[in-house]
C-alpha cells in the first residue's frame, strides 16, 4: 500500500505552487531598473560579491532565466503539508518502487532550500536505473525548515534547532516510519546532530558533511583567532586554519544572528538579496561565481538563481536569517552522539574534518571519507559524489 495513502488522515494535505505571472513580470521590472552601486577597489573579490559578477547575474536573471522551469520540476514531485508544534511544515515525500528501500529525511541549511536536494531524488530512490544496486534503494523525505520555502514562517520565539529536530523526527512518525536514517548539510548537519543525540524511536543512524566533531578548546581558539593548540596532526592544523579562516569570513552569520530585521532591504531588492545569499563564505562565493562566469564546477546559473528566485517568490529571507538570532548550538562542537554515523569530508566545506576528531566526537563511526572535490552544499555542487557517500554511509545500517 502506499505509505501517504495510510497518512493523509493524519493531517497531511498535498501541496502545489504557481507563481503568479504578474509577481514574474515585478521581479524582472526590478532586476532591469536595478541601482547599482560603485564596483569594488580591488582586483579579487575580498571586498565581497564583485558588481560584474552581479551584473552578468543579473542580466540572466532577467532575460535568460526561467522560473516555470524548476517550478515544473517542485510539482513534480509529491510536495506535501502538515502542522507539527502548531506550525507547518513543507515536505517532499518520494517513495522507492524498491520495497526494501530505506527511509531517508534529507536536512538542508542556509541559505538553501529543498530544492537544492532536488538533483539526489532520482538516483537514491531508483538506483537501478543510475548504475547502483536496488539494496541501495531510499525512500526521501525533503523537509522545508520553518521559515524557509513553502514551510511557514514562525509567527513567535522558539524554533531553534533542538525543536526543528524533534519536529523532524515528529514528521518521520507521523509518515509511518519505525526505522529510518537521516542526513544534514549546514544547519541540517546541526540538526540532525540534534535528533540523534536525542535518540529518538526509530532514527538507526545519520550521515553528515559538517561534522560536529571540533574539540571544544580548539573550536573556542579557532573562533577567538587564537594560535592552533599544540599537539595538532598535520591533517588536524590545516582543519584549525579551515576554521580560523570561516569564522573571519561568516560575517553574514554575525548579522542574522544579532539584527536580522535590519536587512529590509534584501526583501525589496532582488539583487541586493542575490548578493547576500550567494556570497556565504569564499570558497563557496568563488565557485558560485566561476559558473556565473560560464565555468560551472556542479552548479549551473539557474542552480543559484533557482534558490535565489524561491526565497524572493516565498518572501523568506528574513524568517530564515532568524534562526541564527533563535540558536544557542555550537556550530562545530560536539552534541554527545552515540548513534552510528557516517562522515563525508569534503575539501572545501568550512572545514575538512579530520578522522581522529570524528573517531572522538562519534564513537559508533561507521563510514568516514576524505574526498576531494566538494564542498559545502555537496547534493547540490556534487550531486553523483553526494549519493555514492550516502549508499556507503548507510549500507552497514540497513
Amino acid at each position: 500500500m502506499n505509505q501517504l495513502a495510510s497518512t493523509t488522515s493524519a493531517g497531511i494535505r498535498p501541496f502545489r505552487f504557481t507563481a503568479p505571472d504578474a509577481e514574474l513580470a515585478e521581479l524582472r521590472r526590478r532586476i532591469e531598473t536595478t541601482r547599482w552601486p560603485d564596483g569594488e577597489t580591488v582586483n579579487d573579490s575580498s571586498q565581497g560579491a564583485r558588481l560584474a559578477t552581479m551584473r552578468k547575474l543579473a542580466r540572466h536573471w532577467a532575460s535568460g532565466y526561467d522560473w516555470r522551469r524548476i517550478e515544473a520540476r517542485i510539482n513534480a514531485a509529491p510536495n506535501f503539508l502538515t502542522t507539527i508544534d502548531a506550525l507547518d511544515f513543507h515536505f517532499v515525500h518520494v517513495r522507492s518502487r524498491h520495497d526494501d528501500a530505506l527511509p531517508l529525511l534529507l536536512a538542508h541549511g542556509w541559505p538553501g532550500t529543498f530544492v537544492e536536494r532536488m538533483k539526489v531524488i532520482a538516483p537514491l530512490t531508483d538506483p537501478t536505473a543510475h548504475g547502483a544496486d536496488a539494496s541501495d534503494a531510499f525512500h526521501l523525505v525533503i523537509p522545508s525548515m520553518p521559515g524557509y520555502g513553502f514551510s511557514a514562517r514562525p509567527a513567535a520565539t522558539g524554533w531553534n534547532p533542538p525543536r526543528i529536530a524533534d519536529a523532524y523526527s515528529a514528521l518521520m512518525d507521523r509518515l509511518g516510519y519505525r526505522r529510518w536514517v537521516a542526513s544534514g548539510t549546514d544547519w541540517g548537519a546541526i540538526v540532525v546532530d540534534l535528533m540523534a543525540a536525542k535518540h529518538p524511536s526509530g532514527l538507526a543512524g545519520i550521515h553528515t558533511n559538517m561534522a560536529g566533531a571540533v574539540p571544544a578548546h580548539i573550536d573556542a581558539a579557532a573562533s577567538r583567532g587564537e594560535p592552533p593548540p599544540a599537539g595538532l596532526s598535520e591533517e588536524e592544523l590545516r582543519a584549525f586554519e579551515q576554521l580560523a579562516f570561516a569564522y573571519r569570513h561568516i560575517g553574514y552569520a554575525r548579522m542574522n544572528g544579532d539584527r536580522p530585521q535590519t536587512m529590509t532591504g534584501l526583501a525589496d531588492s532582488p539583487i541586493g538579496l542575490a548578493a547576500y545569499l550567494i556570497d556565504l563564505y569564499p570558497k563557496s562565493y568563488e565557485m558560485i561565481a566561476r559558473s556565473i562566469d560560464g565555468h560551472p564546477e556542479g552548479l549551473t546559473p539557474d542552480d543559484v538563481l533557482d534558490s535565489v528566485t524561491l526565497f524572493w517568490l516565498t518572501g523568506t529571507v528574513l524568517s530564515a536569517a532568524r534562526l541564527y538570532w533563535e540558536n544557542k548550538t555550537a556550530y562545530f562542537s560536539v552534541k554527545g552522539v552515540t548513534l552510528p554515523v557516517a562522515v563525508s569530508a569534503f575539501p572545501d566545506e568550512l572545514y575538512q574534518a579530520p578522522r581522529s576528531w570524528c573517531e572522538q566526537a562519534y564513537p559508533k563511526l561507521v563510514h568516514y571519507n576524505r574526498l576531494d572535490r566538494g564542498g559545502h552544499f555537496p547534493s547540490w555542487e556534487q550531486p553523483e559524489l553526494f549519493c555514492k557517500e550516502v549508499r556507503a554511509g548507510f549500507r552497514t545500517l540497513r
